[in-house]
């Protein structure tokens, strides 16, 4: 007898039965085994596209290649054309599960994966969620996500709630009087985890922080918390476990592709080598040394319907010195290769850094509840917050400088009180923005 979630995924025609039984084959490879199979996984990903998606050979330029490290990098812009002329012979809109990514590099597109494909990324997900004891047929879930607005994606997204077992917070308003009523659910509900994106999570940990409530005390049944989509900051990570009082779990992944990498019970991130091969490259598209940052390209080994092949998923990222093919670390992400700051001087800084200063006093005495910055000019920013009272003086004068100390002189900021921060339409909310 199926349970529910696993029912809901076949009879969409994602079989996961199949799924599961290759994945649990892929881990318990030796590592020796473990780099067979991804040679073989590599090559036979390429060749099927060389023969099947016309789309691919365009890209390369031909229908063979000799080395890995002469295929092209496929980024982004490639993909800005319609979904039709991307997809393999044999597959289309009604065989293949279709989605769209969120945009919050810019630039968002339309793919596909053929059902096996997605079947895989299911028992990825299951298989790295049952190391912290959840289970997605029984454990019920505190899902803390954007929804559509209109009514009928509204439902259609509400039923698969359902059928996955969640209940679902809307996060476009966070304001104190919403956070009370997720408050009253968690004392009412039996929740086993929190899902979400970081910043509203971290937003509720706040406010439980206000109230001197720690939530596993109200909630008994919450085992872990699992974070994703935005940046996981250290004191962040922090403030959650002291208000949840549970342990905060970090994932890393991209709608079109699947788990990139997730927390291990070590605390380590760890990168998904079953169904993904991820590079570090540097700008001459070669890879780098371990311990070395470059941007993060990946190849989807099973995907057939769509190539991601060495796709350049827009970040910048480092692996650990100590990684091997069957257990690589991600030692750091670094953040959004779009996410750069271009200073006065010819300084380039991760846009990151601004947002990381900046939070280090701007959280200090607990009245600025998040806030996001934009360049607007080479040397102007603006700085929108959401808090009970202005900034003061005194605050903004530590701000500047401190970014003065990290960053350099001379630059100018605009703060700019609002009573709520604008998030995409996913719900994720962009810490750091470049409009020059």
């Amino acid at each position: 007898m199926f349970p529910l979630f696993d029912l809901s995924l076949q009879l969409s025609g994602f079989p996961i039965r199949e799924a599961q039984a290759e994945l649990r084959k892929i881990v318990a490879f030796s590592e020796k085994e473990h780099g067979v199979f991804i040679a073989n996984k590599k090559q036979e990903i390429v060749n099927f596209h060389l023969q099947n998606n016309p789309f691919y050979q365009e890209l390369v330029g031909s229908k063979n290649y000799k080395n890995w490290g002469d295929l092209p990098v496929l980024n982004k812009q490639n993909l800005q054309k319609p979904l039709q002329e991307r997809l393999s012979k044999g597959y289309s809109t009604k065989n293949s599960y279709i989605n769209k990514t969120s945009g919050s590099s810019g630039t968002p597109f339309i793919f596909a994966k053929d059902k096996y494909c997605h079947a895989l990324t299911w028992a990825s997900n299951i298989y790295r969620f049952g190391w912290y004891g959840i289970n997605f047929n029984t454990s019920y879930q505190a899902r803390f996500y954007g929804i559509p607005m209109d009514f009928i994606g509204n439902k259609k997204e509400r039923f698969k709630d359902f059928l996955s077992h969640r209940f679902r917070f809307s996060i476009f308003d966070l304001s104190d009087v919403v956070l009370e009523k997720i408050l009253k659910k968690f004392q009412n509900k039996k929740f086993d985890y929190i899902n979400g994106y970081t910043s509203s999570i971290v937003l509720f940990a706040k406010f439980l922080q206000k109230k001197n409530i720690v939530l596993s005390t109200i909630c008994p049944s919450l085992k872990v918390c699992m974070v994703t989509s935005e940046m996981l900051f250290e004191d962040d990570k922090l403030l959650l476990e002291k208000q949840f009082g549970v342990p905060i779990v970090n994932e890393y992944g991209a709608s079109e592709l699947d788990l990139i990498a997730f927390q291990n019970k070590e605390g380590e991130w760890q990168v998904n080598s079953e169904t993904l091969f991820v590079e570090i490259l540097d700008e001459n598209n070669r890879a780098v040394p371990n311990g070395t940052s470059g941007r993060i390209v990946i190849t989807s080994l099973f995907n057939k319907a769509h190539p991601f092949i060495r796709y350049d998923i827009g970040d910048i990222g480092i692996l650990d010195e100590k990684s091997t093919l069957q257990k690589t670390i991600l030692k750091k992400l670094i953040g959004r290769t779009n996410d750069v700051a271009v200073l006065p001087s010819g300084k380039k800084s991760p846009g990151l850094t601004f947002y990381y200063v900046t939070k280090s006093i701007i959280e200090d005495d607990g009245n600025v509840k998040e806030f996001v910055i934009k360049q607007t000019k080479i040397d102007s920013f603006e700085i929108e917050y959401v808090s009970e009272t202005e900034l003061n003086l005194e605050q903004i004068k530590k701000i500047k400088k401190a970014i003065e100390l990290y960053l350099e002189p001379d630059l100018n900021f605009i703060f700019t009180r609002k009573k709520v921060l604008k998030r995409s339409v996913s719900g994720k909310l962009k810490q750091f923005k470049s409009t020059i």
